[in-house]
């Protein structure tokens, strides 16, 4: 028996480190512990998630695949409408619209396109703001097709805009087509006064 006595002690002696060296759980004191070192319960530690320290922000961050839904449009405005542009427009006016009705500036739109494929042998591709900038002289030739007699706009946020202001949507069919939409006088796309020319 004498020669367990020391094997015996050593592990009840590392049992009992072991024991003070773990956290005891939220919320809970340890018998033994100074009284005056004892921890209040945490109502916040007992509600937080597994694996979350307590205080520490408990929503789960969005994914960055994540996508936002579509605002809801509400009397036929969108009720999350774009920030205005942070600068004045580029080209053209925010206040005064083209001295040309509406259809025109979409099909002078359309035929600006045409002429950077005649030139390029596509179309421009990428964002409004990329193909506004592929439109108005960032291209290979530094060619700018873009005027203001044809009733074309350039907001602030660098966007080609329709009669109303608000900003083309570019819809790449293929190398040779594109669609173009216009959000039409309600300036919410998507809805039956579109205006759409290829």
């Amino acid at each position: 028996m004498k020669k367990w006595l020391p094997a015996i002690l050593l592990v009840c002696a590392l049992a009992g480190v072991v024991w003070y060296l773990i956290p005891a759980p939220p919320g809970k004191s340890r018998t033994g512990d100074n009284p005056s070192q004892t921890e209040t319960p945490d109502p916040a530690a007992e509600t937080s998630l597994p694996g979350l320290r307590a205080g520490a922000e408990t929503t789960p961050p969005a994914s960055p695949a994540a996508k936002p839904a579509p605002p809801p449009v509400v009397g036929g405005t969108s009720t999350n409408s774009l920030p205005a542009p942070a600068t004045p427009f580029v080209l053209g006016s925010a206040d005064t619209p083209p001295s040309m009705d509406s259809a025109t500036v979409l099909s002078n739109m359309r035929v600006t396109v045409n002429h950077y494929r005649s030139m390029f042998g596509e179309n421009p591709i990428g964002t409004n703001p990329e193909i506004t900038l592929a439109l108005n002289g960032e291209n290979g030739k530094q060619a700018k097709f873009i005027t203001e007699e044809s009733g074309l706009r350039i907001n602030g946020r660098g966007e080609l805009v329709d009669y109303w202001g608000t900003p083309f949507f570019f819809h790449q069919l293929s190398g040779a087509e594109m669609e173009i939409h216009s959000a039409g006088p309600d300036k919410v796309m998507w809805t039956a006064d579109d205006l759409v020319t290829r």
